[in-house]
């Protein structure tokens, strides 16, 4: 049975942290906060959920081989680049930077009155040495409610952003008593989490925060309670 193999991350086992302008949890050893049993779940290296008060944000840093996932739950983030992109990426924006050589970029709360809330997520690029690159794309709400919608592909595939990585990212908004249901194929492994609200992975309960991590199975049921969203990471 699958709930015999799914592996639960709990909101409350990740990582902190907290400044003044900042409150991020780290699914993964991120920064500060190192727990080797957590280091990151196949390419998938990193999930962090980041609050960024009003108005504030991270000063201008640097990326390599890396390919960095961007999307915002609530709010409006403001992007800067040192490839001359400038853009603004909001609720149900998604937008991939692929650091490759190198890149340099800020992120800063575009807004001077309310908070922004966004999930940062690094995955492994396929080879080192990519040239650094830009994308991002708008996802209509009504085409994640109710079912699984692929956000990020190796191939752009129905509208989502190119990944350079064997991976793929679905977004589904779910209401009580809606389901979903994700096939991996034979060998591949999968990650879900819960960006907001509750569900059900495999029969277990998520809250807000919570991951699970499953593979080596035809697939996985995903239920909605008080209006969940996911995200369904589809990895090598």
């Amino acid at each position: 049975m699958l709930e015999d193999v799914i592996t639960i991350r709990r909101a409350s086992d990740r990582g902190r942290t907290e400044i003044d302008w900042l409150d991020s949890r780290h699914t993964f050893s991120f920064g500060d906060y190192h727990d080797p049993a957590a280091m990151g779940f196949r390419v998938l290296r990193v999930i962090n959920d980041d609050r960024v008060a009003a108005g504030k944000g991270f000063p201008a840093h640097a990326h390599r081989d890396m390919e960095i996932i961007s999307y915002v739950l609530e709010g409006a983030l403001e992007h800067k680049d040192s490839l001359g992109t400038g853009s603004v990426i909001r609720a149900g924006d998604i937008q991939l930077m692929t650091a490759g050589t190198g890149v340099r970029h800020s992120e800063f709360n575009a807004s001077r009155t309310e908070a922004v809330h966004f999930l940062q997520i690094w995955i492994f690029p396929g080879r080192p040495g990519l040239p650094p690159g830009y994308e991002q794309k708008t996802i209509p709400e009504g085409e994640t409610r109710g079912r699984l919608r692929i956000v990020a592909s190796p191939d752009g595939r129905e509208g989502s952003v190119t990944v350079h990585q064997d991976m793929s990212l679905y977004v589904a908004r779910l209401g009580a008593g809606q389901t979903a249901r994700h096939v991996l194929a034979h060998g591949r492994h999968g990650y879900v989490h819960v960006a907001r609200g509750r569900a059900t992975v495999a029969g277990q309960s998520l809250a807000e925060g919570d991951g699970a991590a499953f593979g080596d199975e035809t697939g996985v049921d995903i239920g909605g309670q008080s209006d969940g969203e996911v995200l369904v990471f589809d990895l090598p």
